[in-house]
């Protein structure tokens, strides 16, 4: 989840060694920097004694209850450089690579402490699977990337716990995000109805000269002047990505300000006249916004697509979910037997449907799921139906939720699903916008409220709120 516009996104760091594409979302903090990112001299770094001594660790930042070691800015400074220098980008001067790393650190230790207290939990059952999915998308096993954590000198349960922590503010994201996002029909029928509706998406980049709640006169002042000179430097000719990276207070900033592909109805009114008005490559004039002044940049432009046709699935579902009653085991057990009586026994999978599953939404009607998309049902049961032919029944299988199914395969059907598709991208973007705006005014809220004491002087104005401490 990776929600962009003018707004915050979840603070994540790709790990050096077991760094995953983008798309993925589960990155670590922890791991180690490769060999070319340790070269890069580090801001109050010290050097081991000869006689092998290691030197005295140091707080460098107090977030509310918590504190950011030395080691831990070092280390993740250490990643961060790699993964610029990996995409071709330019580092900036080793202090500002530090304000920069140590702002993202305290937002995140700010997410984490606050989604503690609001009860947001992570299983360990979660925390596997996200470990599993780093594993596959490296191409290794779990045991295999746990010795290979070893031979590089990761330790394995601080980077569960990293991984933890970041499960916890993906979660948090999405319930602050979810209680703001109902969207009525009407709001549906209004964008539709709308010109922006049909004018495709953009790529947008950008660098945010943040402002706290409240900022007075002088601060808003110093931003302007600030984000003016920022103006100045890029028509310059300075880089975009080099300038956010060094500049920008917006959480995408080490990514080179990169906001990824939007649709330009997601975009403010006034924001997406001025879009239109530029040209690939091209860069807006500072804008005030709530957060504070932001430079946008145009990196290209998609246009709207044509016909929706899919196709379509009918099917039969039936679901066997355990309970405090039945065991995991037993719920395996239940399933592989319905399943033989269906295969070898030529029961009716309907009937069965209709006495044994446990899907509320489909049991009734003899598992009957209607006509649907590909996706609809989930990723899981999409894909094993993607490869069957009519009449076909999946073997049992276990979603991640923990329940097992089998579905059969009626029938396929190729559908315009224009309207449909439509409707559900208009939702979806107004669930996104609102969603977005409320996170990003709750990241101002737990920021502006936070205590944050910085006890290294040349870090201090890594926290935008004040020089010292926020209350």
């Amino acid at each position: 989840m990776k929600p962009l516009h003018l707004a915050s996104l979840v603070l994540t760091f790709a790990a050096a060694a077991f760094a995953l594409p983008a798309s993925a979302q589960l990155l670590s903090p922890d791991a180690p920097p490769s060999a070319s990112a340790q070269s890069t001299p580090l801001l109050g770094a010290q050097s081991p004694a000869s006689n092998g001594v290691q030197p005295l660790d140091r707080i460098i930042a107090v977030v509310n209850d918590g504190v950011i070691m030395q080691s831990q800015l070092n280390q993740t400074m250490g990643t961060v450089a790699h993964q610029i220098q990996q995409s071709g980008g330019q580092l900036p001067p080793t202090d500002v690579l530090a304000k920069q790393v140590l702002q993202r650190l305290i937002l995140n230790q700010l997410l984490v402490q606050k989604a503690h207290d609001g009860g947001v939990r992570v299983s360990d059952d979660q925390v596997d699977a996200a470990v599993a999915n780093i594993a596959q998308q490296n191409k290794m096993s779990v045991p295999q990337m746990q010795a290979a954590m070893q031979q590089e000198g990761v330790d394995y349960g601080s980077f569960r716990e990293q991984l933890r922590d970041q499960l916890l503010v993906r979660a948090l994201q999405q319930q602050v995000m979810q209680q703001s996002s109902q969207v009525s029909d009407a709001e549906i029928d209004n964008l539709i109805a709308s010109p922006a509706f049909k004018q495709g998406e953009v790529h947008l980049a950008r660098i945010l000269v943040g402002l706290p709640e409240g900022a007075d006169a002088k601060q808003i002042a110093a931003a302007q002047a600030k984000a003016d000179q920022i103006e100045g430097d890029l028509k310059a000719g300075k880089d975009f990505a080099a300038m956010a990276v060094s500049d920008s207070s917006a959480p995408e900033a080490l990514d080179g300000g990169d906001l990824g592909w939007r649709r330009v109805d997601e975009l403010p009114p006034a924001v997406q006249q001025i879009v239109n008005s530029l040209q690939p490559g091209g860069i807006t004039e500072p804008l005030r916004d709530a957060s504070g002044f932001t430079i946008l940049k145009l990196e290209g432009k998609r246009e709207p697509g044509d016909k929706q046709i899919v196709t379509e699935f009918h099917a039969l579902h039936l679901m066997i979910r355990p309970t405090a009653v039945l065991s995991e085991q037993g719920a395996r057990d239940k399933i592989e037997k319905l399943y033989d009586e269906i295969i070898n026994q030529h029961a009716d999978f309907a009937t069965l449907a209709k006495r044994d599953s446990d899907d509320p939404t489909t049991a009734n009607a003899g598992g009957d799921m209607g006509w649907f998309a590909q996706d609809d049902w989930g990723s899981e049961i999409g894909k094993m139906l993607a490869g069957m032919q009519p009449g076909q029944v999946t073997q049992p299988f276990k979603s991640p939720d923990g329940s097992w199914h089998i579905v059969k395969l009626l029938g396929t059907r190729q559908a315009d699903r224009t309207k449909d598709i439509e409707r559900a991208q208009a939702r979806q973007a107004i669930a996104e916008r609102k969603g977005r705006q409320a996170y990003e005014q709750f990241m101002r809220d737990i920021e502006s409220s936070a205590y944050i004491s910085i006890r290294v002087p040349e870090l201090a104005d890594a926290n935008p709120y004040s020089g010292d401490a926020a209350k």
